[in-house]
Order: C-alpha cells, then sequence, then structure tokens
C-alpha cells in the first residue's frame, strides 16, 4: 500500500527547470511541503521522493491526515 501510495503521488510530480541557475525544481501538488531541487532532474527526482518519504513518515508520526492519491488512502485508523 505504501508503494502504491508513493508511486501514485510521484506520478503527479510537476518539475520545472530554473532560468536563474539552470537546476530543476519538483513538486507534487496538493502534498504541502513536498518539494526538491537539484542540478539534474533524475538527482530531484531522487529528492522528492526522498522527501515525500520523510514527509509521510511525519504525518504519521503526529497522527495528520494524509491526502488521499488516486483512491489510495494511508491514513491509520484506531481499531478496539
Amino acid at each position: 500500500m505504501l508503494n502504491k501510495y508513493i508511486k501514485a503521488a510521484m506520478n503527479k510530480a510537476h518539475y520545472e527547470l530554473l532560468p536563474d541557475d539552470g537546476t530543476f525544481y519538483g513538486d507534487i501538488p496538493g502534498l504541502n511541503g513536498v518539494y526538491a531541487n537539484a542540478g539534474t532532474l533524475e538527482a530531484c527526482r531522487d529528492e522528492l521522493e526522498e522527501v515525500l518519504g520523510e514527509w509521510i513518515l511525519l504525518h504519521v508520526s503526529r497522527h495528520i491526515p494524509l491526502p488521499v492519491v488516486d483512491g489510495i488512502e494511508l491514513n491509520i485508523r484506531e481499531v478496539a
């Protein structure tokens, strides 16, 4: 489930080449705070995926709801 969530989120990623310094910027719309900047597109993708993983862990550890991505829900529910 986690891998599917990450893959679905990464498929929504948006990248752009920054004209000021020639680096790549990437973010995932709808996932506030998930962004990366690197010298190559591949490095930007790798960094963005790492940031996404850390963002998910932070949300889970603090019981912050995660947005549903392509019908995939990762929110942890308490079970009696």
